[in-house]
């Protein structure tokens, strides 16, 4: 089968030619004649299958006669992140060269100016991320009215980031004779119940198991303690031939610090990550896909959607903590009918991930073992050689001898040195107890002798009250006189 058999126009056909495309992939075979049809669509399919553009060429065809009117879209793309939304642009761009469609990117962390300028002139499609969609309709900004075709893209995704009451809501305000395309690697509940509220008898498409892996790409997990992964991760890159990978960190701070630390050790590296401006992001990904740096350091903001040619491997520096996400990470490679190798580093607190991970995928992945030194695993004859110094580091130390009490000297004013006269102790009077609780708390000794925290009663005069918890001096022992 080839495109020219799925309906598609002239005008069509001839950018997909010259995009270097002959043959469609399942879901486009199947998703494509449904949507010039004007049904509604469930595409179920895994990342990597060319599912954007199942859904980017019949619109083009379906958008191609239409006025446009001034803040009024005429179709709109729901995208859960900037870089898949920049992606679908990308797309129309390429596939519509030789159509009169006009179409506006809306998405945060860029500037509202030039988005606003080009909704008031009327645009055929808008791709949009739900928060800054949501921000400008309850500015007034734009109208959703005349919206003629919804498409809800990466639905499980959306679910995850939380997106699902503004996708409700941004439906509830569409036309309801509208066209509605929704696509999802998987379909849980609630995405289900989504699809039962807002389409329309739709075809339901699924061209592989949800969430299953591709078959072209070669998988291993690689045991590694924690505080060894940065090495491990080091001896792979040298050794497995890699031209070009994404490594993908469970936190924002270890992309950082993972892209900083393979820079120091000479690869030429860089991150992306949510916490990063959104035109920094896409500089660092132009200088990926143009060969200035072989080594992409993401958090899973980049795992979904991004078509990226040639990434040869995918490494997983942290175990997915959802196994879903697993899928997603390594489908960046092994795209387009091309393989891929995919390393996961698996620390022994990562046991119960990947566990889940191998529920989700069928499976068992098989085992890639370094060697003791990259994988930092410690020899069994080392053990021995290394407890007693470890238990000598912990123990604690002994309790130090109480110091023999010395007489006090008697005081001698500074610059005359002759004795001082002692200081006369005022006592309280007899059912007063002001100032005891002060001269006990005082009297606490900081020697760590726990039976020298109270004075001892043969250090006490008959009638003592405890004030003076010290040897009577010489001068003050009337008992003698006595």
């Amino acid at each position: 089968m080839s495109f020219a058999d799925l309906g598609l126009s002239d005008e069509l056909l001839q950018a997909v030619t010259s995009a270097g495309y002959t043959e469609p992939t399942p879901i486009q075979a199947q998703a494509i004649p449904a949507v010039l049809m004007m049904k509604d669509l469930i595409g179920i399919a895994q990342t990597g299958t060319g599912k954007t553009a199942a859904f980017v060429l019949p619109m083009i065809d379906v958008l191609g006669n239409g006025r446009r009117r001034a803040l009024m879209p005429r179709s709109l793309i729901l995208e859960p992140t900037r870089e898949l939304a920049a992606q679908v642009a990308e797309n129309f761009e390429k596939y519509g060269k030789n159509h009169d469609l006009k179409m506006a990117l809306l998405i945060g962390g860029v500037q509202m100016g030039d988005q606003l300028k080009a909704l008031q002139g009327g645009v055929d499609v808008l791709i949009a991320t739900p928060g800054r969609l949501m921000d400008l309709f309850e500015r007034g900004k734009i109208m959703l009215t005349g919206c003629e075709l919804l498409v809800i893209d990466e639905a499980d995704r959306m679910l995850d980031m939380g997106f699902i009451p503004d996708i409700e809501t941004i439906c509830s305000k569409l036309p309801t004779n509208r066209q509605t395309l929704l696509f999802s690697a998987t379909m849980p509940p609630v995405i289900k119940k989504l699809a039962d509220r807002f389409l329309t008898s739709p075809k339901y498409i699924e061209v592989a198991r949800p969430a299953s892996t591709n078959v072209n790409i070669a998988q291993y997990k690689v045991p590694v303690t924690a505080r060894k992964k940065r090495e491990a991760l080091r001896a792979l890159l040298h050794a497995d031939n890699v031209s070009t990978a994404i490594i993908f960190c469970n936190r924002k701070t270890t992309v950082r610090e993972l892209a900083k630390s393979l820079k120091q050790h000479g690869f030429a590296a860089g991150e992306i990550h949510g916490d990063m401006e959104q035109p920094a992001r896409i500089a660092e990904l132009d200088r990926f896909k143009a060969g200035q740096i072989n080594i992409l350091c993401a958090s899973d903001v980049a795992a979904r959607g991004l078509d990226i040619k040639g990434v040869s491997h995918v490494f997983n520096f942290d175990t997915p903590w959802h196994p879903d996400d697993y899928v997603h990470r390594i489908g960046r490679t092994g795209r387009g009918g091309a393989t891929g190798r995919a390393f996961t580093l698996v620390a022994p607190e990562d046991a119960e991930a990947i566990e889940n991970v191998e529920k989700l995928t069928g499976g068992p992945i098989p085992l890639y073992t370094l060697g003791s030194e990259e994988a930092g695993e410690r020899p069994a004859s080392a053990e021995p050689a290394e407890r007693p110094a470890k238990n000598a580091r912990t123990k604690r130390a002994p309790r130090r001898e109480a110091e023999p009490r010395r007489e006090p000297e008697a005081r001698r004013e500074p610059e005359t040195g002759r004795k001082a006269e002692p200081r006369r102790e005022t006592r309280p009077a007899a059912g007063d107890d002001r100032g005891n609780g002060a001269e006990k708390r005082g009297s606490t000794r900081r020697d760590g002798d726990r039976d020298n925290r109270r004075p001892r009663q043969a250090d006490l005069e008959p009638g003592d009250s405890g004030g003076w918890n010290g040897p009577v001096p010489e001068f003050l022992n009337f008992s003698a006189i006595a």
